[in-house]
């Protein structure tokens, strides 16, 4: 069974490909500076604001456990964004694109 070539340069050049790969790079560039930013406010806040991470809230519960413990919510929640928007822009782009190659 031989296999099917593919004209990878043609396939870079296609207006819908390059519509899906602007979309998706836009789409992961912005989230994962937000992610970053979040995820270094834990150490730079209990190292510059440890008075705010010192306040209880729940008996022993201080705020840096809450806001150390959010981030797990925070990914888990971009994750679900993350595939609600893959299943409903980047799916139907990347159909449309292989739809036409083929």
């Amino acid at each position: 069974m031989a296999e099917k070539t593919y004209d990878w340069a043609a396939i870079a050049k296609n207006p819908k490909f390059i519509e899906l790969h602007h979309k998706k790079t836009a789409f992961l560039f912005g989230w994962w500076i937000f992610s970053t930013v979040y995820y270094f406010l834990l150490p730079i806040g209990a190292a510059y604001a440890p008075g705010l991470f010192k306040i209880q809230i729940l008996g022993r519960i201080n705020f840096g456990y809450i806001f150390a413990l959010s981030q797990f919510f925070v990914s888990w929640g971009l994750a679900m964004y993350y595939a609600h928007v893959a299943n409903k822009d980047f799916d139907r782009l990347t159909r449309e694109l292989v739809n036409e190659l083929q």
